[in-house]
């Protein structure tokens, strides 16, 4: 299953239950931050997080960003795909390569 067809998938879930009334781009929002933080807290107290569950959430997490683009009129790969040119050019290999230090100091 591409992306296309998972978007397909979770429009139509969302449609059978009459829940894109409840979908603001805020609505969405906001949704992603609270299903981020519930993936988050898996790993709380240390990094062996249930897999299972982690899978979970994080399913939870791209529903819901997948649901806000398409709220907001946005393809989802397109919006990565220029974020990830513009990433690029703020973090030049040859300078970022191996270091975490962000763009403006390296």
């Amino acid at each position: 299953m591409n992306r296309g067809e998972t978007l397909d998938l979770i429009r139509q879930m969302v449609a059978e239950r009459d829940w894109v009334q409840f979908h603001t781009p805020e609505n969405l929002a906001k949704s992603i931050s609270i299903e981020a933080a519930e993936l988050l807290e898996h790993y709380q107290w240390g990094s062996d997080a249930d897999s299972v569950a982690v899978e979970e959430e994080l399913a939870d997490v791209l529903t819901y960003c997948f649901l806000l683009a398409d709220a907001l009129g946005l393809d989802a790969d397109s919006i990565v795909q220029k974020k990830v040119e513009t990433t690029r050019r703020k973090y030049p290999v040859d300078k970022a390569r191996g270091k975490s230090t962000k763009y403006d100091r390296l």
